[in-house]
This record gives structure tokens, sequence and C-alpha cells, in this order.
């Protein structure tokens, strides 16, 4: 398997996501590969499009211009699906980052998909759930932080743990995700744990609970065991429903 970076196409809805967001957004980004294309869509005539416009230069986001022509009517959301199907004929790319909690981008992940690419989906917790559906995987941008943000809730209050004991609907993901994913022993590979919940929950992020890690959040279950396995250079998790102990 080749070791280089998946070259991504980053578009922002601006008159559907936070300027302040930016630090966050793209350090999540840096996670999946590289932001090849940066592009935000919007009237930049209009003044609510203010915060924005203050972090574009910094982080080297092309601001692409589309005038509101009718009321009521989005004429950004057009813009952006004609750019991503010019970028997507280009070939050139892995995978597109697409950044709204619109469902008008519903058919565009869905068509990026059928053409072989991954779609990542960034967008409020308000977001459709077509939209997030319709994307490999999708962040809550809620969850997106900067790091001033961070070190003041540090700081000042505890970050809200949620107790998870009787979410009966999550603990029966992480159960099933670890059976599906096990091998005779019962042992199961955490990284295909997460990529099993993502392929069926998009919108699955442990941060959503209050952590910051998948392993973090089944440790706080107490319904599984782990152990490690270290390699030549990485350090694998390994993890088992407690039921399993009987096997080998």
């Amino acid at each position: 398997m080749s070791s280089e970076q998946k070259r991504l196409a980053v578009l922002i809805d601006a008159d559907n996501s936070q300027a302040r967001i930016i630090e966050g957004l793209l350090d999540e980004i840096a996670n999946y590969g590289v932001a090849s294309v940066k592009r935000i869509y919007g009237d930049w005539t209009d003044t609510k499009l203010k915060g924005w416009k203050n972090v574009l230069l910094e982080h080297g986001i092309h601001p692409m211009q589309q005038f509101a022509y009718t009321t009521g009517k989005n004429a950004t959301d057009s813009a952006m699906i004609i750019d991503a199907m010019d970028l997507l004929y280009t070939e050139k790319f892995d995978g597109f980052c697409i950044v709204s909690s619109d469902s008008d981008f519903t058919r565009l992940a869905s068509r990026i998909r059928e053409s072989g690419l991954t779609v990542y989906g960034f967008g409020e917790k308000k977001t459709p759930k077509s939209f997030m559906s319709a994307c490999d995987k999708f962040i809550y941008t809620e969850n997106l932080r900067d790091e001033i943000t961070e070190e003041i809730e540090k700081n000042v209050k505890p970050k809200e743990i949620k107790d998870i004991s009787k979410d009966i609907r999550l603990l029966a993901i992480l159960r099933n995700a670890v059976d599906d994913t096990s091998d005779y022993t019962g042992w199961s590979y955490l990284g295909s744990v997460g990529q099993k919940i993502v392929n069926k929950i998009p919108e699955f992020d442990s941060r959503n609970y209050g952590f910051k890690k998948l392993v973090d959040l089944m440790q706080s279950t107490n319904m599984f065991e782990f152990k490690e396995d270290s390699g030549f250079k990485t350090k694998a998790v390994y993890v088992r429903c407690k039921r399993a102990r009987s096997y080998a």
C-alpha cells in the first residue's frame, strides 16, 4: 500500500458554516490527507461573511464570489456543486471535504462516492440525516475547537462527560462492531472496530459523547477488555467483549 497521503479538495459553504471552527476544521482534515484545494463560497459583498474574510488569507483559503441574484435562493450551493464536479472530472483527487449543514449537498456527496472517492462531511448537529448518511464520514463542527477555546474550557470547567451506561443503542453499536470484526478468539483490532461503526453510522464520533478517542469511550463502558501488540513501528490495540474470556 502506498504511503502517499490522500489529496483532498476542501469546499466550504460560507453561508452555512462558522469562521470560528477554521482551526479545528483544518486540523481535523489533516488527519485524513492533504488539502490540495481549499475554496470557500459566498457573496463576499455581504457583511454577514465578515468573520470569514478575516481568516481566509491566513489559512490560504480561496474565496469564490457568488452573488445572491434572487432573494431566498442559495446560489452558493449551485456554484459549489458545479466546481465540485469540475474537480472530480480532473481525477486528481482522492477525496472531498464538504463543509456545510445544508441537505442540498446530499446528491453531490453520493455522486462523488459513486466515482470511488471518499467524502468527508462537516456540519452542525442540525444537519439533515440525508446529507450525513451520504458521506463516508461526517464530523460535527461543534466538536471542532481551536487551541485557545480548548485551553479556556480546560481552565474554567471540566469537559462534560455523558453518562453512557444507560445508552442502550450506543452500547449495542459498540458490542456489535466488536463481534462483527473479531477473530476466532474474540479479539478485534480497534481500528477495524472504528471503521465498522463509521461505515454504518457516518456521523459517529467518540467526541459526541465527551471522549477524545474511541478507546476511551469503550473503556468507560466496562464491557470490554483490551490488549496492546507492539510492532516494529506502531502499537496496535485490540479489544474483545468481556464475555469472551472463555476463548483462547
